[in-house]
């Protein structure tokens, strides 16, 4: 890469639509410039497009007021990566396997042909794979996780298909490509990509858990010796909290922000006892409890469905997504599993120049942004194309002269460039002098 790229990405949840802008320098430091968000989003339930006419609006209008912003115009968006979540994507193990002649070198091809496989396997028909992530191979009887160049006669490789419902892809298609007319150069994971951004090498390989908590899905990833062990999206999350506070007859707004400002995941002593706008803060406090404790003990099962136990993750728990912002919800998790619990972040290589938004609130469309941005070379904004002015004709004001007459000619217009005929005053005063000179030859046209 030898000069600065501009991208662009797009992520969307069912609390939220976040488009952003960033620019990919030569040396992979990514700076986020312009960052559009629409809140309060109808027409996504569980991460999966439900209204594409809603869906497409709010999106075209992000695009339009990204494209004003000084740090892009006068650029225009052409295409996006976009980000995949939602609660039907989910992974599951597979084995493929193949004979070789004997004494064979695993080659690329030969990892490839394996991998096409594996994409192959036979799975629920209600189900489309979206991925192939390779775990462990075995060449002969020795395994490894990086065959390449062994040599041996027969390969086995257990790979984590990443699956998920056909309409989960299919209305992300529908709604940029066909009524936005933006290209996808990249459909990716939002947990797989964030994993890799965020997590560290050492936390991966002793094991540990990435968690992000949303607003109707928590997806879980576990890794293990540097490889995605486990991935499951569940239909749970902060909204959940919000809508048993409306059951106290509270709208569902003012309750999101009673959420924010006092909740807390953990039951306190000190809770008071006050009514605010005839709503017991106790009863506030009970709910949140309640629900917190029921999200984290679902996200914590997941060890035991992976086939793991606590202390086969001494990496410990990585959180991100608007529900870990809840007040003690961290606590909670490293208490109920005894793992030690730590706030995701971006990486440094990754800068937001936009002030008006926190790094928090961006992990997951900067994760998307970047790992598109340096997996592919697609353009994603362009400049528009200015018109030259002619070059072999002179500019003239007048519609009826045609500034290059040899376009004309190739139109089959025979322009020729109007004569200003002389004033009768001149042609008098021609005339007259003709008459004294001798070289008058016609004088009856003296006056018209």
């Amino acid at each position: 890469m030898n000069e600065d790229r501009y991208v662009a990405a797009i992520e969307i949840s069912s609390s939220k639509i976040i488009a952003a802008v960033g620019k990919l320098r030569s040396t992979n430091q990514l700076d986020i410039v312009a960052v559009e968000q629409d809140a309060g989003v109808e027409g996504v339930r569980y991460g999966i497009i439900q209204n594409l006419e809603d869906t497409s609006l709010r999106i075209q209008h992000l695009l339009q007021k990204i494209q004003k912003r000084p740090s892009v115009t006068p650029r225009q968006i052409i295409g996006v990566y976009i980000g995949m979540s939602g609660r039907s994507l989910r992974s599951l193990t597979t084995e493929v396997s193949k004979n070789l002649p004997e004494d064979t070198e695993i080659t690329q091809d030969i990892m490839a042909g394996l991998r096409a496989q594996a994409l192959k396997s036979a799975i629920d028909n209600s189900l489309e794979v979206v991925d192939a992530i390779p775990r462990v191979f075995r060449v002969d009887k020795t395994e490894t996780t990086s065959p390449k160049g062994m040599i041996g006669s027969y390969i086995r490789g257990t790979y984590d298909l990443i699956v998920c419902r056909p309409e989960l892809k299919r209305n992300l298609v529908r709604t940029l490509q066909d009524k936005l007319k933006i290209t996808i150069n990249g459909a990716i994971v939002t947990a797989l990509c964030t994993g890799q951004l965020i997590l560290k090498p050492d936390e991966k390989n002793l094991g540990c858990m990435l968690v992000d908590m949303g607003a109707e899905t928590t997806t879980v990833t576990i890794y293990k010796g540097g490889q995605l062990r486990y991935f499951v999206t569940l239909p749970i999350g902060g909204r959940n909290i919000t809508r048993d506070l409306t059951t106290l007859h509270i709208l569902e707004e003012k309750a999101e922000e009673m959420k924010i400002s006092s909740g807390d995941a953990i039951a306190r002593d000190n809770v008071s006892m006050q009514n605010f706008n005839g709503v017991k803060m106790n009863e506030v406090a009970n709910y949140i409890v309640a629900r917190s404790e029921e999200i984290v003990a679902n996200i914590i099962a997941q060890i035991e469905y992976a086939g793991l136990k606590d202390k086969d993750l001494p990496g410990g728990i990585v959180c991100i997504g608007g529900g870990a912002q809840l007040n003690g919800i961290l606590q909670l998790l490293g208490d109920r599993s005894t793992l030690p619990v730590r706030r995701g972040q971006l990486p440094s290589y990754i800068r937001v120049e936009d002030a008006r938004n926190q790094k928090l609130e961006l992990i997951e469309v900067a994760s998307v942004l970047y790992t598109g941005a340096t997996n592919n070379t697609a353009e994603c904004l362009s400049l528009p194309k200015h018109e030259e002015l002619p070059t072999n004709g002179t500019v003239t004001d007048d519609p009826l002269v045609d500034p290059d007459p040899e376009p004309a000619r190739r139109r089959g217009v025979d322009k020729k460039p109007k004569v200003k005929k002389p004033s009768m005053f001149s042609r008098f005063g021609n005339k007259v002098a003709g008459f004294f000179t001798g070289t008058d030859d016609d004088d009856d046209d003296i006056i018209e």
